[in-house]
């Protein structure tokens, strides 16, 4: 049976190599590795240039945030590093041309339940198939509450989801100035 390991922080905080910490010591070689970001601007491309060239080059590498579950049903790789669900919420709430301050209720309940659903997808496919899962995740509710609707929309969305992901991890952790502290 496979285990679920979240890993959280603040920005910059080693999230992402205590990860591959974790999943080399889980995986060895045998690794997918689950890239949700996408170069928008030259930082971010910086910031993925950094990781890739960090990554155990014997990974497998899977560049996307749409039907995960699906990618974890066809690959072969026993486990799997997720980095990150905030990226992953950014985009979903990017895909689309939208005003978030004209949002209505209904509107960013649709966005919320959509990234919902594609994290329970992919948690029940981890289940399923008992592969190791270890989900990168940045904690945003101990900093100040964004005076803009999309910063607190976005802040709402990764917490739940957080809480929803830490609810059925086997271990949590926090990295904090590069110390991890297991709090589950």
């Amino acid at each position: 049976m496979g285990r679920i390991i979240l890993i959280t922080g603040g920005s910059r905080s080693g999230k992402s190599l205590l990860a591959e910490q974790k999943a080399t010591i889980l995986g060895g070689d045998d690794v997918l590795y689950m890239a949700t970001g996408i170069a928008t601007d030259d930082d971010m491309k910086e910031r993925i240039l950094l990781h890739q060239l960090r990554r155990n080059p014997n990974w497998g590498t899977f560049e996307g945030y749409h039907d995960l579950a699906d990618v974890v049903r066809e690959t072969s790789h026993k486990t799997i590093l997720l980095d990150c669900i905030t990226v992953l919420i950014t985009n979903y709430m990017l895909q689309d041309e939208r005003d978030f301050d004209e949002l209505t209720n209904a509107e960013v309940t649709y966005i919320e339940e959509d990234i919902v659903k594609e994290i329970e997808s992919l948690i029940k496919a981890v289940q399923e198939t008992g592969k190791n899962l270890i989900v990168v995740t940045n904690e945003v509710g101990m900093s100040v509450v964004s005076a803009y609707r999309m910063g607190r929309i976005f802040s709402d969305i990764t917490g739940k989801v957080n809480q929803m992901i830490a609810k059925v991890s086997d271990e949590v952790h926090l990295s904090v100035s590069g110390i991890p502290l297991q709090i589950k």
